[in-house]
């Protein structure tokens, strides 16, 4: 499995790797740091070893969010370590590492991090593939104590699991339940991928859910040969990344894991088999409810080659060729009466054990022929033609500028993501390097770079055996596989010729009228803010922050939102955040907007919120005059092209159908508008009031939303005062004033929830029998102004969920990812709930709100534990303590202050209301809205399910 060659050298590596090495000889990692076979420098701050066992770390000190700490064990251990009696082992493993160790009993080991402030999913986490599994910490401060207990349950998962035979057995069900939660559309056609372009390679019958035979009757035997085989101190990486001392932290890390000692014979490394010689050949998978897609595969053996300056030059290479096609495919796809809806190429290795470069394309229903023959011969006029000059610099512009951004905003770097990183060069084989290195390596190598260099390696991207042809769709094609074979054949005959040239553009919104005059301007000492008031009326709050280097997030807020729609039925508006910015702007295509702002940072989103139409941007401080223009563009000319509109209309028939093949997104689609008591703002469309809606429909309802009330402008970063003003005075402070917000139409401000339902609604999908969701809900309060009540009705949640989990999923094994949510509306007076909801088994229904009675009964009949709350809280707390460390959590909590000032007061007391809860509270709180009267209950169901006898 492993490169020989990384495999010799890691020997050589041993000697910069090792700190001084104990009496025990030393043991070699099985997959060594790739800076020993590299002529690419790895980053200086980050401080890797090697254990005498031959355990690696690597430790790296980032204070981004401040007093924090990511902390990561990576097995080199998955699936494809399995034996045949043992598929689902490694995935399986890795919940019984949750389930008991030597020293730690199976209750305790999440009950300690909740302490601790770490919350069971967020926060705590595992996850397995096919060549490792990966655990994972997020730790909401480097005190001793947390990093403590966090050190001694990873070493305690990865060496004393217990694998108890009666845990293994109450697991199994719940192994079972994400199986079932995990059996969609799209990973059925994951496996029908594998089965055609890996037959033979163990790959093809290795995806990490397993055989659920084995699952369900594997002895316990069978676990621990995997364990002791694989979870050895020799296949281990340990990685911290946080707000620590590292010295401190390097000591910690070896006394925590350097007395690790393996157990049992090593496991073997697997024979992955080769890539088989092949030709053209199709496979078909008819899946109802799976959008429709065709891939046009090449594959090849994988590239072993060490990471090096030279292979990265020619991946740079071979990755531009690939970004252009990916442009003129995606230009293809905005086109009008478009071949397919969206498509685009890769080239990628998948685990050791294939390469393959593909181009793919999703399309509407009987459409196959055309998408095949626009993207089979769209890759071909790339390898004949290759690319141009002009399309070269291109996406060396905008390659550059990614990276130069990269490299000013180092300092900053989130924690979690460098976590991430290092987890993914241990595993790519690949150096963990500085941006900055990143950047002279880029220079260097497109450095003098021609097309007609590039154009010389194009035709080796594509090559391979194949082309392999899948074609996913929901009905069946006439003809089968030969029809597809023999168009594909057809196509590949036929000519293509050379692409057009494009025209040279300017950008045309660089004047929006006078530059608007400062009228007043106040500090929100608070909350670290300034709100500055223009004459035209316009309002920008500023707060300038150092959490992010060379970021900055704009909001503009206007209008009333659904507010302004109509309650009684649909409006062609609720489709416009789907096509929005897809419109481009009036004098600008998406297109040609993104040609003429090449190399520039800047991005435009779009929604409708409850009270307000909400555009948003994410900039650097370079461009920030660049994004305000983009942003008053869009709100004073909005493209809103027919073409993105009709393509919505054509597919959201798809859309539909597709998540109506799972319970959970079956009921996503149905239950909104019941939820709201029948508001059809939340209600989605119907295939037959798609087909009736007009481009001009919603381009006269968005731009009436956009065209009236007052413009609130926030601004939060990397950005001073001074330089916000600049920006905002010559956009929107130059716009004409503007009116006050439009009146809402009569009870456009009301929502209520739901009546109770005793008997549950029964709702309906179209995927496997046996998948079923059941849901119940209890109607709560708002946060439109005091928020305090819906706060601690969240920490009411939060211990609901501790008891759901509990109960549903690890006593009972109902679900394997019960959900429990508090929701409390900012726009709409009254309206809130508390839910719980699971994905079961269809025969599951009675025991589900059996069991969600009897915990709700329970919590109203007697409060919470103090050390309960405070396992519910503390991670609450600790997540809300981080996202105050970032600038999205201001841009949200700033949004309405100037016009609403007693908002700063909420923003300030929030961690004080979640503090000052009590047991008593909880218990309050669940006698008064926790009412088996009140509550609102449902189950989706198969419509495939054979009827009741």
């Amino acid at each position: 499995m492993r490169s020989a060659r990384l495999l010799l050298l890691a020997a050589a590596s041993l000697a910069v790797l090792t700190a001084a090495a104990p009496a025990l000889a030393q043991v070699q990692p099985s997959d060594p740091w790739a800076q020993a076979a590299s002529d690419i420098p790895a980053d200086s701050n980050v401080r890797f070893g090697v254990l005498s066992n031959g355990m690696q770390y690597a430790i790296l000190r980032n204070a981004t969010p401040p007093g924090q700490a990511s902390f990561r064990l990576r097995i080199d251990a998955g699936s494809l370590m399995e034996n045949e009696n043992q598929l689902g082992l490694a995935h399986f493993m890795e919940h019984m590492a949750f389930n008991g160790t030597t020293n730690i009993p199976e209750n305790d080991l999440l009950r300690i991090l909740e302490r601790r402030g770490l919350a069971f999913g967020a926060d705590t986490n595992a996850y397995t593939s096919f060549d490792e599994t990966v655990y994972m910490l997020e730790l909401p401060n480097a005190a001793d104590g947390t990093v403590d207990d966090s050190l001694r349950i990873m070493r305690e998962q990865v060496s004393e699991a217990l694998m108890a035979a009666d845990a293994v057995d109450d697991e199994r069900n719940v192994i079972v339940g994400e199986e079932r939660l995990r059996n969609t559309p799209g990973l059925r056609s994951i496996k029908a991928q594998l089965g055609l372009f890996a037959p033979g390679q163990r790959i093809s019958n290795r995806l990490p859910i397993g055989d659920l035979d084995i699952i369900r009757t594997a002895p316990r035997e069978r676990f621990v040969e995997f364990y002791q085989g694989y979870y050895r101190p020799e296949r281990a990486t340990f990685i911290a990344v946080g707000d620590f001392d590292v010295d401190q932290l390097e000591a910690k890390v070896r006394a925590a894991f350097e007395s690790w000692r393996p157990t049992g014979p090593a496991g073997p490394e697997p024979d992955l088999g080769t890539v088989a010689p092949r030709g053209p050949e199709t496979r078909i998978l008819i899946e109802p409810g799976v959008q429709s897609s065709i891939e046009l595969g090449y594959i090849r053996a994988p590239d072993r080659d060490p990471d090096s300056v030279a292979e990265r030059r020619e991946n740079l290479i071979r990755r531009i060729g690939v970004a252009v096609l990916n442009r003129r495919l995606g230009e293809m796809s905005r086109a009008d009466n478009p071949p397919f809806i969206n498509a685009s190429g890769g080239e990628a290795e998948l685990a050791d054990s294939f390469t393959a470069a593909s181009v793919s394309a999703r399309f509407n229903p009987g459409e196959w022929k055309r998408a095949l023959e626009a993207i089979e011969q769209e890759q071909r006029r790339l390898i004949q033609f290759g690319v141009s000059d002009a399309e070269l610099q291109r996406e060396i512009t905008e390659g550059r500028a990614g990276l130069e951004n990269a490299v000013a905003g180092a300092a900053t770097r989130r924690t979690p993501n460098l976590a991430g990183g290092l987890v993914n060069a241990v595993n790519s084989r690949t150096v963990f390097n500085t941006p900055r290195t990143s950047l002279d390596l880029f220079n260097a190598a497109v450095d003098g770079l021609t097309a007609a260099q590039v154009n010389q390696v194009l035709p080796t991207i594509f090559q391979g055996e194949g082309p392999l042809a899948l074609v996913v769709t929901p009905v069946e094609i006439e003809g089968g596989e030969a029809a597809v074979t023999a168009a594909l054949e057809a196509s590949r005959l036929a000519p293509v010729s050379a692409p057009a040239a494009q025209a040279q553009l300017e950008w045309p919104y660089a004047a929006f009228g006078a530059p608007g005059v400062v009228e007043s301007r106040r500090e929100l000492e608070a909350v670290g803010a300034t709100v500055v008031t223009f004459a035209n009326g316009v309002r920008l709050t500023v707060k300038p922050t150092n959490f992010r280097d060379e970021q900055i997030l704009v909001s503009v807020r206007t209008g009333l939102g659904e507010l302004g729609m109509p309650a009684d039925r649909i409006d062609a508006q609720g489709l416009a955040p789907l096509v929005f910015t897809a419109g481009g702007l009036g004098q600008l295509s998406a297109d040609d907007l993104s040609r003429v702002l090449n190399g520039r940072i800047y991005s435009a989103g779009f929604a409708i919120d409850g009270d307000s139409h909400v555009l948003s941007g994410a900039t650097r401080p370079e461009d920030l005059q660049l994004q305000t223009q983009v942003l008053a563009a869009y709100l004073t000319d909005p493209g809103l092209r027919p073409a993105p509109f009709q393509q919505i209309k054509t597919f959201f028939p798809q859309i539909i159908a597709q998540q109506m093949a799972t319970p959970g997104g079956a009921f996503g689609l149905q239950a909104s508008e019941l939820l709201a008591g029948g508001d059809k703002r939340e209600a989605l469309p119907t295939a037959a009031e798609i087909a009736a809606m007009t481009n001009d429909d919603l381009r006269a309802s968005v731009t009436r939303g956009l065209s009236t009330g007052p413009i609130d402008v926030v601004m939060v970063g990397d950005v001073t005062v001074e330089d916000a003003i600049a920006s905002i005075a010559p956009t929107f402070g130059a716009l004409p004033a503007r009116g006050p917000d439009a009146t809402p139409p009569a009870g456009s401000d009301q929502r209520r929830f739901p009546a109770a339902t005793a008997t549950p609604v029964r709702l309906f999908h179209t995927g496997p029998a046996e998948q079923a969701l059941a849901y119940i809900a209890w109607p709560t309060t708002d946060a439109v102004s005091d928020r305090t009540e819906a706060r601690r009705i969240s920490i009411m949640s939060e211990v609901l969920k501790l008891r759901v989990l509990e109960e549903i999923r690890e006593r009972q094994a109902l679900a394997y990812s019960p959900g429990v949510s508090a929701a409390a509306s900012d726009a709409f007076a009254g309206y809130g709930s508390v839910s719980i909801r699971a994905e079961i088994a269809a025969d599951k229904e009675a025991a589900f709100f059996a069991a969600v009675e009897e915990i709700v009964a329970r919590l109203r009949d007697e409060p919470p534990g103090e050390d309960e709350l405070n396992r519910a809280r503390l991670p609450v707390i600790e997540s809300l303590r981080r996202s105050q460390a970032g600038n999205e959590y201001w841009l949200t909590q700033l949004g309405e202050v100037a016009q609403r000032p007693d908002d700063i007061e909420q923003i300030l007391t929030h961690i004080s209301d979640l503090e000052a809860i009590t047991p008593a509270d909880i218990q309050a709180l669940a006698r008064r809205y926790l009412k088996s009267d009140t509550a609102w209950r449902a189950v989706v169901v198969s419509s495939n399910a054979p009827a009741a006898q």
